[in-house]
């Protein structure tokens, strides 16, 4: 009964309100990371105005991801009953507040206590983004969809985080996190007003993570995802510190590059993202292989800038689509419990960027960048095995191919 009710209501979204509605999904999503993502650009600016290392900055993004991953797996189950518009709006507000403490933080501990604020707001918001897509449109739009509002992601990477990076170069990063917070004001906004009530979806709360949790394949699977994204991470965290000393770039090149990065990422995202439904066993194993194959070029573009060019733009082109390939797979092992299976989907991506973050962290104070980055090559090869065994297995179980 439940499921037909559902089904009536998706088939009942006009496109008229669905497409404008994931319109304001994706400038959400384009605040949030850029928001995320922006402090490995303005890495050494950031640690020098307060006074401690580029690997302590770094951990900013550790903790964002860690209020990001008990709110993937919590927010449901803390609001099982709350209209999921009113919820985004409310994370969405978090977030600015998270901008307006990082531009004006006096120390340290005042920039970690921000960014575990916007980890609520992102682990929220994308443990929603993924069911709520599914109440717009019908099942087989479900894809076309999700593309619209990760493009925000790929976007932010696009103009975001270089136009940040450049704009901190002449005003310095306060500026650049209080504009940020009032472009996310406007994002509230307009979630609010395009976005229609959102029911929540049946089966929320912490036994339905245990049972989607339970299912065949999920829990390794995610250990596989984990993994890749780790790697990732391991060497995004600290691109800029990366590009400067093996690639010999400087502040304008590093912003050029971090656009390219983002040119892939969403050449990416609708390349890949078209492609997942079809092909989903083949992207297991291409997309963690175009990452650690990228990130290796970079380490050996010394002698060869061209390569590490190039590299750059493989990299952002397969991150950019590794977010639909698993929201695709997720879909097929959980059809049932897509909230569940999407709040899992993300605290697995968060605990991947805290893992990630945190060991190049220690790697580029300890061992220096080009160890670093070959540890994030062999984490991200070892997480690609994964994904094509398990994942791979699980998407068979279900009878998908």
């Amino acid at each position: 009964m439940t499921t037909n009710l559902i089904a009536d209501d998706r088939a009942t979204r006009s496109t008229r309100t669905a497409w404008p509605a994931l319109a304001t999904m994706f400038l959400g999503s384009f605040t949030l990371v850029t928001a995320e993502f922006l402090p490995p650009g303005v890495l050494t600016l950031v640690a020098s105005q307060l006074g401690v290392t580029e690997g302590v900055v770094g951990l900013s993004v550790s903790a964002t991801a860690l209020t990001a991953l008990a709110a993937a797996l919590g927010m449901g189950s803390l609001f099982p009953r709350l209209d999921r518009r009113t919820l985004l709006v409310a994370l969405t507000v978090g977030a600015v507040a998270s901008n307006v403490l990082v531009a004006v933080a006096p120390n340290v501990a005042v920039l970690m206590l921000a960014r575990l604020l916007l980890g609520l707001a992102i682990g929220g918001y994308w443990s929603m983004a993924l069911v709520i897509a599914t109440r717009l449109v019908p099942a087989d739009r479900v894809g076309r969809a999700m593309m619209i509002v990760n493009a925000g992601t790929t976007v932010a990477t696009v103009a975001g985080v270089p136009l940040g990076v450049l704009l901190s170069t002449f005003a310095g990063w306060r500026v650049v996190f209080a504009v940020l917070a009032g472009v996310t004001l406007v994002a509230a906004l307009a979630v609010r007003v395009a976005l229609p009530p959102i029911a929540p979806a049946p089966g929320v709360g912490w036994a339905a993570m245990g049972h989607a949790l339970r299912a065949p394949g999920v829990a390794v699977g995610l250990i596989g995802l984990v993994a890749v994204i780790g790697g990732h991470i391991t060497g995004y965290t600290y691109v800029r510190p990366a590009l400067a000393e093996l690639l010999g770039a400087g502040p304008g090149a590093v912003a050029i590059l971090l656009a390219l990065f983002g040119v892939g990422g969403l050449v990416g995202n609708f390349v890949l993202g078209s492609l997942a439904d079809r092909f989903l066993r083949p992207l297991l194993v291409a997309v963690p292989g175009a990452i650690a194959l990228s990130v290796l070029a970079i380490v050996l573009s010394s002698g060869l800038p061209a390569l590490g060019y190039v590299g750059v733009i493989v990299w952002g082109a397969a991150f950019g689509g590794l977010l639909n390939v698993a929201q695709v797979w997720v879909t097929r092992v959980l059809p049932d419990r897509v909230e569940a299976g999407s709040g899992l989907i993300v605290a697995g991506f968060q605990t991947a960027i805290v893992l990630g973050s945190a060991v190049g962290g220690r790697g580029v104070d300890d061992l220096g960048v080009a160890a670093t980055y070959v540890i994030a090559a062999a984490v991200t090869v070892a997480g690609g095995v994964m994904v094509r065994v398990t994942l791979g297995r699980a998407d068979a179980a279900t009878g998908t191919a």
